[in-house]
């Protein structure tokens, strides 16, 4: 089968046959918007991620039960109270959230999903989350992805959306999917909430394996602050709406479906991390020639987490050495005198050591860009990962210094 053409159309999650969205103000937040509903007309099957922080948020728990059965009709998400580390209260304020919407549409409870984001230790005002359940259905319409992505987005400074169509068999298929994250962001699924969805007709073992598979180079690749939030939830759902034919595992139809949903994923990804806290930077961090694909990653991750490293970024300063410090303390076997160090092609370590203050200069003038890559070669196998992050500005300091004042 040849690889269809995946083209991007407007509308974000509600651009799928089938899905009605809705964001309002419920007040969580004096006067902004707080609480997104996406509800599917057909009920579908579900997958998802969830944080591995210990911490984990009421709603994420609530999540990761629910998943079990595979089966989805609504979520709804609120931001401004993350809802952790709320004890047996905030259980039950997520389980009412999930009861009051699946009263109201007349779905099983265990078919509705809840998530949160925002302040964690606080207990949510929940007799205005329930009202706003009731207003939000009202306001459901196949035009709602937009003013949805914006009601569950904190520190965002825009909402995060984006949805493809492609064809199999000669039938159009969409995926579409919103996200929000700026901050409190170095995911390990196993603030970052991912709603993802598709009118193709794929079964609750299936796209739990795609999407596991997409994780590990989209949101598993990227970090702000190498801070892991308390409440990480991607769901990815398919209600069949789409007259395509099921998807079938080992076939050239799932092929193309995954391919897909990896530009939709790794897209939303890329939009998290340049919308950074405080970020002025973009930066690939790849590192090649390590003895395995989990040594790269490490690595990859020591550097991007590192908090000289990304300061060094913000400054436009080339300081190696930083590098070489970040990789010698994560932990992975390679032999220093072998490293070398590129950025944006132009190399400033060779053999472990520095190649001079004309290198430095010219990699500096690169570092000016608002996006440049960082590349690491260890030549000690065939290893190799890469690592989107960005640099560590006194702007991320002031949002995060302030953040529940």
């Amino acid at each position: 089968m040849k690889q269809p053409t995946i083209r991007d159309i407007t509308g974000g999650i509600t651009a799928i046959k089938g899905i009605r969205a809705a964001g309002i103000c419920c007040g969580i937040k004096q006067s902004a918007l707080d609480l997104a509903l996406i509800v599917s007309d057909r009920p579908a099957t579900v997958a998802g991620v969830t944080t591995s922080n210990r911490s984990k948020a009421a709603p994420v728990l609530l999540c990761e039960r629910q998943l079990k059965g595979g089966r989805f009709s609504a979520v709804v998400a609120n931001s401004g109270n993350a809802n952790a580390c709320t004890g047996r209260q905030g259980t039950r304020d997520a389980a009412q959230m999930r009861d009051r919407l699946a009263r109201l549409l007349g779905r099983p409870a265990g078919e509705v999903f809840v998530a949160s984001t925002g302040v964690i230790g606080k207990r949510l005002p929940i007799s205005k989350v329930l009202s706003g359940i009731r207003e939000g259905l009202g306001r459901l319409s196949v035009k709602g992805g937009e003013v949805a992505a914006r009601a569950i987005m904190t520190t965002d400074t825009y909402p995060k959306e984006v949805a493809v169509s492609f064809e199999l068999d000669g039938k159009p298929v969409v995926i579409g999917g919103m996200a929000k994250g700026s901050g409190m962001i170095a995911p390990n699924l196993a603030t970052m909430l991912c709603f993802v969805g598709t009118d193709a007709q794929v079964s609750a073992p299936i796209l739990r394996r795609v999407l596991r598979r997409a994780v590990g180079d989209t949101f598993n690749a990227i970090t702000v602050d190498g801070c892991m939030s308390t409440n990480d939830t991607v769901l990815l759902f398919a209600n069949g709406m789409s007259d395509a034919p099921p998807l079938k595992a080992g076939t050239p139809r799932l092929d193309a479906f995954e391919e897909a949903l990896f530009q939709i994923l790794s897209r939303l990804a890329h939009m998290i991390v340049k919308d950074g806290e405080g970020a002025t930077k973009l930066i690939s961090v790849e590192v090649r020639g390590s003895r395995t694909v989990h040594d790269a990653r490490v690595a990859a991750k020591a550097v991007a987490n590192s908090a000289l490293v990304k300061t060094a970024f913000f400054g436009e300063d080339c300081n190696w050495g930083r590098i070489m410090a970040a990789l010698g303390a994560s932990g992975i076997r390679f032999d220093p005198s072998r490293v070398e160090i590129a950025l944006d092609r132009i190399p400033v370590v060779r053999k472990g050591v520095g190649l001079g203050a004309a290198a430095e200069r010219q990699a500096a003038a690169r570092m000016r860009r608002p996006e440049f890559d960082l590349t690491i070669h260890l030549h000690g196998g065939t290893g190799q990962a890469a690592v989107l992050t960005t640099d560590l500005s006194e702007a991320y300091a002031r949002i995060n210094a302030g953040y529940r004042s």
